[in-house]
């Protein structure tokens, strides 16, 4: 009997000390990053068959019970993986919007302080100080595009650092988590019970990798974890952990893409592949905000540099010669796949030919094996090279010009970004005042015998005039029987404009040319605009410019290109076109940080419903305590009175 109670005694305090010790671990790590709680279950011992019925045998420890909820910590692991991937976001982004918003820092002053200095020439009859500050301007603008761009690559290159720094980090995770399985794997075969403090610390690195990328967790063989990222691809498997590496993009190797390991070969995952964390909030940075911000502040120098040397090059500079080009026009980044056939001697160009029919985005050249195809990246629209010749094919999409040439291979495959050097490469070609083409190159008079009141109201020259010109001086005459216009150069075709609008061509050699106030007639790149009412006999004279000094025609043409709709199939202005630009960067800022706080806001509740389950409350603990306490010095007296009865036994035998 005595040594039945001695035994439930024994039982009873080996459970209390279990349970004191397991409070004891709840309190101490308390604090403890990713532990959870652990709870003493008990349950009865044997019985034994007294013959009068069934006694207990006092108490045991069934398991050391750890409270988690893999649905609550899903929930935590998501929630952590979408605000670490914002908060990555925006802290790049902002960079952008506060650098592109900036009322010194931006374009825009130094966008409306050259044209202020066109106009300001204009108004100054082309004077040597109004040049020199016009050409200052010039330089001023030219430095803030190269100013703008620079930081653009300053922030490339950190994305490549958070690239780099994410993937080691997310290597080191997942070789933690291969030994903890190996290790949590181990334990549950010797004992058949589960380490509770390596689970803890399992969770807690599966938590931690999702801060650098959204990972998938599933449960595996032998209480082992299995994590995968992006599309599905492995991570953890068991005991053994793939890797991830920082790799050169094929096509452009400034840049650096995320590629997956196996075995000895590296395959490049695309950048909408991961997700998440601040990893996925880079990659995603870069592909949805930086590139097309580049790029569109690279649309907006070439559009400017395209137009402005257009109209520079239909005037005359103080030499009295054709103006020249007076920016720099970047030329498009080809990048060639490193990866291409060695047999392939395939060769890429493009240019930008209509800045009013760019579009904002990427392409990409591919070979099918039949054709080379021009997939346009932003929505995946692809347009086959048709019929190819080797010896080089044009073919213009969206403003640009691809020249496709040489001895293609299936798989051949290159990356062309039209505008993303025009900010970089925007120069000032121009060094001299005395080459700015300020006058235009035509002049035209009435002789004063003249008996009507017709005039040339307007004259200018279109870009036919360097490639097809008229050959000056021409002298149109009035007959009032016919109504007529003749002297037009007899082998150019004339075109007609009246007023509304309504366009006439009169091909070579043109006659019945009639005479109407507000028309404007177009021949050889001449263009004048006719007004008043001719007189019989009347002439006009349209003459070449003997000398560019005072005449400011063609720099007033220029300080109209400020609000001429250059882009989007002639709907934005150059000023219109930057501001779009910076207030798409603005409103993608503010989405992210919106989202970055409800994210924020998530997380937090869904740790608060993950705390309630496996939180160690600190109040319920002490009690606890008190509970095991008076558990252990019950079960001592059970022990007491056993002894006291067995020393009572033993006397009476004496």
């Amino acid at each position: 009997m005595s040594g039945n109670l001695l035994s439930i005694g024994k039982s009873g305090l080996f459970a209390a000390q279990a349970g004191l010790a397991t409070t004891g671990h709840n309190i101490t790590n308390a604090n403890v990053a990713g532990y959870n709680r652990q709870v003493v279950v008990q349950a009865t011992g044997p019985m034994l068959d007294t013959g009068v019925g069934f006694q207990g045998t006092g108490t045991q420890v069934s398991q050391i019970k750890r409270y988690s909820d893999e649905f609550l910590n899903s929930q935590v692991r998501n929630a952590q993986a979408s605000k670490s991937g914002l908060d990555s976001y925006y802290a790049q982004i902002s960079q952008i919007d506060n650098m592109l918003a900036d009322q010194t820092a931006g374009l825009s002053p130094s966008l409306q302080s050259f044209f202020k200095g066109v106009q300001d020439m204009a108004a100054n009859r082309a004077s040597v100080p109004s040049r020199q500050a016009m050409l200052s301007a010039a330089d001023t603008l030219a430095t803030r595009f190269q100013a703008l761009d620079a930081r653009f690559g300053e922030i490339r290159e950190g994305v490549n650092s958070t690239i780099e720094t994410s993937v080691t980090m997310i290597n080191s995770y997942a070789n933690q988590i291969a030994q903890l399985n190996d290790q949590i794997g181990n334990f549950a075969s010797a004992s058949q019970n589960v380490p509770n403090d390596l689970l803890d610390k399992r969770d807690q690195l599966v938590m931690e990798l999702n801060t650098h990328v959204k990972a998938n967790v599933m449960p595996g063989d032998n209480n082992s974890l299995t994590v995968s990222i992006g599309s599905g691809q492995p991570l953890v498997v068991g005991q053994r952990a793939f890797q991830l590496a920082a790799v050169k993009s094929p096509t452009d190797l400034t840049r650096l893409e995320v590629g997956y390991v196996t075995g000895n070969k590296v395959s490049t995952l695309a950048d909408n592949a991961l997700s998440g964390g601040t990893l996925g909030g880079a990659l995603e940075f870069r592909t949805k905000t930086l590139d097309p911000a580049q790029s569109a502040l690279g649309k907006v120098a070439i559009g400017l540099a395209f137009e402005f040397n257009a109209q520079h090059k239909l005037g005359l500079d103080q030499g009295g010669n054709p103006g020249k080009d007076f920016f720099s026009v970047a030329p498009a980044y080809v990048g060639k796949n490193i990866n291409n056939a060695l047999s392939s001697t395939t060769t890429v160009e493009a240019t930008v030919s209509d800045p009013s029919r760019l579009v904002d985005s990427d392409y990409k050249v591919e070979f099918d094996g039949t054709n080379y195809n021009v997939v346009r990246l932003s929505d995946n629209q692809k347009t086959a090279v048709t019929p190819y010749n080797p010896a080089g094919t044009t073919m213009t999409i969206d403003g640009v010009d691809f020249r496709i040439g040489g001895a293609a291979a299936a798989g051949d495959e290159f990356l062309v970004r039209p505008t993303i050097g025009g900010a970089a490469n925007f120069n000032v070609l121009v060094k001299e005042t005395s080459g700015i083409a300020a006058a235009a190159p035509i002049v035209t008079s009435e002789p004063l015998s003249n008996t009507g009141t017709a005039k040339i109201k307007e004259s200018r020259v279109t870009e036919d005039f360097l490639t097809a010109p008229a050959t000056l001086p021409v002298t149109l005459s009035f007959d009032s029987t016919s109504g007529n216009l003749s002297g037009f150069p007899a082998g150019m075709a004339v075109r007609v404009v009246k007023s509304d609008g309504t366009v006439t061509d009169f091909p070579a050699p043109p006659t019945n040319v009639k005479f109407e106030a507000g028309s404007t007639y177009t021949f050889g790149g001449v263009s004048v605009t006719m007004s008043g009412t001719p007189g019989n006999g009347d002439t006009f004279t349209i003459a070449g410019n003997a000398g560019g000094v005072g005449d400011t025609r063609n720099i007033g043409l220029l300080g109209d290109l400020q609000t001429k709709n250059i882009f989007n199939n002639g709907s934005a202005t150059l000023q219109s076109s930057y501001a779009q630009l910076v207030s798409t960067v603005g409103n993608k800022t503010r989405e992210v940080q919106v989202n970055g706080q409800a994210a924020e806001a998530l997380l937090a509740q869904t740790k608060t419903a993950a705390q309630d389950v496996s939180g160690v409350n600190l109040d319920e603990e002490a009690t606890n305590l008190i509970k095991y306490q008076q558990a252990y010095q019950a079960a001592g007296k059970v022990m007491q009175i056993a002894g006291t009865i067995f020393d009572t036994l033993l006397s009476i035998g004496r």
